[in-house]
């Protein structure tokens, strides 16, 4: 996990330095601060943009698809986290295997719900059929 997390680490620090050096080329004298506002704000509006094309054509189906996608995504950062805070206080291993079997937990958790729900759809239409008859 810390190997995986080092190489995101110095892809991300690539990427920085290329946006300084192009930045400097062009004589436009950034912060940090600067960077972070047009980058993250970037990033984020384009991600915006994507999510909410999808998420209109996903809505069309099913908001539990939304839902799925919304729960998935904050339980990768909470499960990430989890693991950044076991290395910062060295209470437990950061270990990558951990995020995958707490984000699987969630998938069967999950299958198990759908697979209920499911049941007691079909359960609920057998019942409206007999007493049509």
């Amino acid at each position: 996990m810390t190997r995986l997390i080092d190489f995101l680490a110095q892809i991300v620090n690539g990427i920085h330095d290329l946006i300084v050096a192009m930045a400097k080329s062009r004589g436009l004298t950034l912060t940090d601060k600067d960077l972070h506002f047009w980058i993250v704000g970037g990033i984020g509006i384009v991600l915006y943009a994507v999510t909410n094309v999808v998420f209109k054509r996903l809505a069309r189906l099913s908001i539990e698809i939304i839902s799925f996608i919304y729960t998935f995504t904050v339980l990768v950062v909470i499960v990430f986290a989890l693991e950044i805070e076991q290395k910062i206080t060295h209470r437990g291993d950061m270990e990558f295997q951990d995020i995958v079997f707490g984000l699987w937990g969630f998938i069967l958790m999950f299958a198990l719900y759908l697979a209920i729900v499911l049941i007691v759809m079909a359960v609920g239409k057998l019942i409206k059929k007999r007493k049509k008859r």
